[in-house]
Formats: structure tokens, sequence, C-alpha cells
């Protein structure tokens, strides 16, 4: 059977970002199935669910299995290698390697309280005199790097009581993997020093103890005690494997928390990077909720407070993409909870921690479009969206089909009405229309007017349409469609003002009892129906409220980019009407070749612009030298 890419991951597919990154494949119940990196993430992803994909039986079965994707953008292919390996040690996909999802990140703990301290893993930090090193990403993690520790520094892991008096060292003595102080092999003193090397690896302070072993590895060598030389060298390979294996950030990034955000007129997203001993060990995005009106100091200030009141693993700095107001203060608790050492809050302007900030605040963005793409694609959501609205303004049915007007202009210039079109909650940008007000005089500034003459045209296209009947364009699409439906939900950007224009307007038409209309005034987001002395407050978290303020925040967005279109096109023909030579046939031939664009306009050549129809040598030189 040919595979089916479900809606929602075709919406997916189609967001991904084209940059390096880590992408996460997630089976139904939220699992990471898979871990994988990518030069440009949409190729490489998008490259699962095509047919090239068909030939591989572990890509058919894992793909069989994908309900969501996840990613991390990163800066380089590189960074995306390492991190790729990182987190697969921290989740063990079933694709790739399995890990069990532990509440507390594990620690390396050195009991240096104690005579002969022993190295141990734990998910809990005390204060008993012990050093931790951490956090990992998982456990696999730290037992691997104690596996690799314990090659070059073989400490204790037994319950004997250490007195160098025993008679024979145990297994671990034999194959190397402990330096046996029971029977006095060292002594207390140069034990300690063999575990306060192995802190120093951990501590990202090796280089010191790397000196020291090569230059007994090159006294070994020239001794000819090549066994020992080899020795060495292997606890070398592990040391460098410790230090250098998974370091993604750099080596003065070793314990910070880097936190972006991301946001729009309704929703913010918070994307924090967690960097341990030099190594990016994960990232996280939070969406925040009631933000409107909000700084975006203050969503800070409001993540870090919330987020970290439910987590034990504080780092050692913040670093922000813009300074707080509450700073000290939070630094102050967070240092607190932290208990072993301060915790600052830095803002950096340049170098290395700037550009950590520039790419958790892409991340940050990133996700936030992807929230949004998720939910137009969500139509669980968008029924309920639809039943809420209905219920909230007693529709008469319920309102697949909404349309809503907004104007927009400046000192009353080139005013622009916007009509957009929203079925089953989701956006139809083939039914956007624009309408060039012309009833309101240039300098004017009417926006009721302005609204009144959108209103009409449509409606009369909607009589225009019923009247002539069906018109179908060559490939069979009904051009007439888009004027001849009408609205389940008129929907009105603005107040009491502004829905009275549209209910007369409904009125000249016979349509109030075909059209329900309703206005949404943007100051508390209150909802106003005709014959009704109150607003409408619907539930500040429904999914009603959101969808009729997505439909009006849409509908701002086209009015607007269409007035900017407008004003430009004014401004070129102004421009160009103070060329001598160039009337307004001139101009309109100009502007049709060159498809409106001053730029490309002055950018021609001579020799180009004489050959547009009607334009001679002269002229040409004429709108060249004035351009310029």
């Amino acid at each position: 059977m040919e595979y089916q890419k479900p809606q929602h991951i075709e919406t997916i597919l189609k967001n991904l970002p084209a940059k390096p990154g880590v992408y996460l494949l997630k089976n139904g119940r939220g699992r990471i199935i898979y871990v994988g990196k990518a030069k440009r993430l949409r190729n490489r992803v998008r490259s699962y669910f095509t047919t090239v994909a068909d030939g591989n039986s572990k890509t058919l079965r894992m793909r069989a299995e994908v309900d969501d994707i996840d990613f991390i953008i990163t800066e380089s292919e590189v960074k995306a290698l390492i991190l790729e390996e990182t987190l697969i040690k921290k989740h063990k996909p079933r694709f790739n390697i399995e890990l069990k999802d532990d509440k507390r990140y594990p620690y390396i703990r050195v009991s240096w309280a104690d005579a002969f301290p022993k190295v141990e893993t734990t998910r809990r930090i005390l204060n008993d005199g012990s050093r931790y090193f951490g956090p990992y990403t998982a456990m696999w993690v730290v037992q691997k790097t104690l596996s690799d520790l314990r090659k070059a520094f073989p400490y204790l892991t037994c319950d004997r009581d250490i007195n160098g008096q025993d008679e024979r060292a145990c297994l671990f003595h034999d194959i190397k993997l402990c330096n046996a102080p029971c029977i006095g092999a060292v002594s207390r003193d140069e034990y300690r020093g063999m575990i306060q090397e192995l802190m120093d690896v951990l501590s990202g302070k090796a280089e010191g103890v790397q000196k020291r072993l090569m230059h007994e590895m090159l006294g070994a060598s020239e001794q000819l005690n090549f066994e020992k030389a080899a020795g060495i060298r292997d606890q070398l390979k592990a040391i460098d494997y410790i230090t250098n294996k998974h370091k993604a950030v750099g080596k003065n990034m070793t314990d910070h928390d880097v936190i972006a955000l991301a946001r729009d007129e309704r929703d913010a997203t918070v994307q924090i990077m967690f960097i341990r001993n030099g190594k990016l060990i994960g990232s996280d995005s939070r969406a925040i909720n009631n933000t409107e009106g909000e700084s975006d100091a203050t969503v800070l200030e409001q993540f870090i407070s919330q987020f970290y009141a439910a987590s034990s693993n504080i780092p050692r700095e913040l670093i922000l993409p813009n300074a707080v107001e509450e700073a000290r203060i939070l630094e102050r608790w967070l240092s607190d909870k932290r208990a072993s050492s301060k915790v600052s809050i830095h803002v950096p302007q340049r170098g290395d921690k700037r550009k950590l900030v520039a790419l958790a605040q892409e991340n940050a963005l990133e996700s936030l479009q992807m929230m949004r793409a998720q939910y137009e694609a969500d139509t669980t959501k968008h029924e309920q969206a639809l039943a809420q609205l209905h219920e909230a303004l007693r529709l008469p049915r319920i309102p697949n089909r909404i349309e809503c007007y907004d104007i927009s202009t400046t000192q009353g210039t080139a005013i622009v009405a916007s009509r957009v079109v929203f079925a089953r909650g989701v956006a139809r940008k083939s039914e956007y229309r624009r309408f060039n007000i012309r009833s309101v005089s240039h300098g004017g500034s009417d926006d009721y007017q302005s609204m009144r003459e959108a209103l009409t045209r449509r409606f009369l296209r909607w009589k225009d349409a019923v009247e002539s009947g069906l018109s179908l364009a060559p490939d069979g699409v009904d051009k007439a469609e888009t004027w001849r439906l009408l609205p389940d939900l008129l929907l009105i950007d603005g107040g009491v003002g502004q829905l009275n224009v549209a209910w007369g307007v409904l009125a000249e038409f016979g349509l109030r009892d075909r059209v329900p209309v309703a206005a949404l005034a943007k100051r508390i987001e209150e909802v106003f129906l005709p014959d009704q002395s109150g607003s409408v407050l619907l539930p500040r978290r429904s999914e009603a409220l959101y969808l009729v303020q997505r439909v009006r925040d849409e509908a701002h967005r086209f009015a607007v980019t269409s007035h900017r279109k407008r004003r430009r096109k004014m401004s070129l023909a102004s421009r160009l009407e103070t060329i001598p030579g160039v009337g307004p046939k001139r101009r309109k031939v100009l502007l049709k070749h060159f498809e409106n664009s001053i730029d490309a306009i002055r950018n021609a050549s001579i020799t180009e612009l004489a050959e547009v129809n009607g334009i001679n040598k002269e002229v040409a030189l004429a709108i060249k030298s004035h351009l310029d």
C-alpha cells in the first residue's frame, strides 16, 4: 500500500527550516523513536517521506510510527553531529538507543571527605563534603564516562576498610582497574593526588594532567619500557575522549542556561538551551500564556521564576537576550537554590555568548511559527473553536465561513480595505481581496465611510454573482464563488461604530436575517453584536477567542500590506510625473514593463529604457538622469 502522510506531518514538513540541526522523530505516544542530524533539516527530514525511502525497510517501519517531528537548529553541521550524539545518549530512541526518562539528571560524585575517596553515580546533590560533577544527559553517559575515567585513574570500588595491611588485592588490581591502596601499593596521599587529577579532568582542567602523562610516556619510551608507555598512552586517550568527545560549545562555557524569547501579539515562546561542562546537552521550548501587553523583560522574569521554582538543576549563569528589571533579586533567589555558589544573570553584547543567544532566539522563533502552523492544521481545535463561537455569540449556525474586514490608511492617503476568509477555521488565502477606497477624498480619514464602501462593494458583487449565475474559468474554478457565498459570520475589526456601519449595509441588501455580524474591539478583546447593549467577553484561554483574534490579526496584516503596496505605487507614479517628457501614457508603459518597480526602472541602463515601447533615447536619458 502506498504511504500516505498524515495532514499534520505534511504541515510540519512544509514548515521545517532549511538550516543545519538535529531532528527528533516521535511516535503517537510522544516518545522519541529516532534522532538524526542534517545539513538542511527540511531536505533531510522530508526525504523520509518520499518514494526514495521506500526501499529501506528500517525507514518504512520507522516512518509508519512517526506522529510528530521536533528539531533543534545548530550553528553548523559539526555542532549538529555532536548534539545528535548527546541527544541519542540522553533519549536512547528505539531506532537508535533507548533511554529511561529519569526526572533527575545524573551526576558523578567524588566522596572527597573520605580518606580514600570513591567515585560513583548519584541523582541527588547533598551538602556532605563530596564533589559533584554534571549534570549528564543520562545515566548511560555517566557510566561510559566512569568507565573511561577508571582506565586513566584506577580508583577504588570495593567496600574494604583501607589500611594498607591487606594480604592481597582484588581482581580489579590484576586487570589494572585499581591501584590497590588496600595492600599499600600506593599511599593515602598518592591515591588522593590521583583522585584530584580525576576531578581536574571532570572540571575541564586536564591540560596539566595530560602534560605530566605525556612527559612520563616519552620517558618510558626512551627507557624502552614500551608496556608502561602503552598504558600511559591508553590513559591519555581516555582523558582526551572525556574532555573533547562531546564538546559542543567551548571550554569557557561550562555551566550556563541560554534563554531567548519569541512572541507575537498573542503568543510567546521561550527557548532554553542547557550547557553543562562545555556541552549543549539539550534544548526546550515553553509556550507562555496571557502575555498581551506585557514587556519582554516581564515575560522573561515570569518564565525564570516559574521554570526554576520546580527545578533542582540551577546553573551558574543565565544568559539572556535583554536585561530584566528584577535581575538582582532573581540572582539572589537562584543563588539560594543553588547553594554551592552564586548565580549571575548576564546579557552579552558580543562574542560567543551573544551568538548563543541569537541561536536560542532563532530556535524560539521557529518553535513559535511551528506551534502556529500546527494549530492551523489541528482540525479538532478548529471544531472546538467554531462550536464555542457558535454558542457564545448565539449564531444561527456553525460559523464555518468567516469573513473579516479591516481598514488601513496613513493620514487619509492610499486607503485600503481588506477582506480575509477563513473556512472551517483555516485561512483561505485564495479568497483574500483588497478594496482601494475611492469615496473618501484625498487627505481625508473616514474609517466609517471606508468600511461602508468596502462592504457595499462586496455585497454588490454578491448580488451580481447571484443574478449572473456560474462563471467558470478555463480550469473549471467558479470565479464568482467567492462573492456568491455568504459568510456564516461577518467579523469587523472595530467597535460599535463600525458594527453599526456593517449592520446598515446588510439592511440595504436585505441580508440582516442571513448574515450574522459582530465587531471585535482590540482594547480588551470584547465582541459587540447588533441590537445588544453589552459586549461579549470570550474566555481568555478559549479556542473561540484565539480564532477570532487570529482572523482579525490576519485581516489587519493583509490590510497593512496592501496599503503599503498602494503607497509605494502612488509614490512611484508621483516621482515619474516630475520627469520631463514622461506623461501619463509613458508612465503607464514604464510601470507595466518594469512591473511597478522603481528600483528596476532606476537600475535599468539607458539602452534598456530605450527598448521600452514609446521611450526614445532622449527620454531614456532624462529618466536616468532624474532618478539617479
